[in-house]
């Protein structure tokens, strides 16, 4: 696996625990209503996580050029 990819597939899994934990968060401080389901929360993270690997990829490239101007 190349460098690159590796690196956006890590970013993706950042993003869906840190989706997953302000989730969790905003479920702790709004205890009372209606809570939202496991499998939503779960959903909701992988499309997170899918989005932030494919922006993580597709903006390394272009960071990497404007850090060394």
């Amino acid at each position: 696996m190349q460098p690159r990819t590796k690196a956006s597939l890590l970013w993706g899994a950042i993003a869906a625990l840190v989706f997953l934990v302000l989730v969790q968060g905003y479920t702790l401080l709004v205890a009372s209503g209606p809570t939202i389901g496991i499998l939503s929360k779960l959903g909701v993270s992988g499309v997170v996580g899918v989005c932030g690997a494919a922006s993580s990829y597709a903006l390394e490239g272009w960071l990497a050029r404007s850090e060394r101007s």
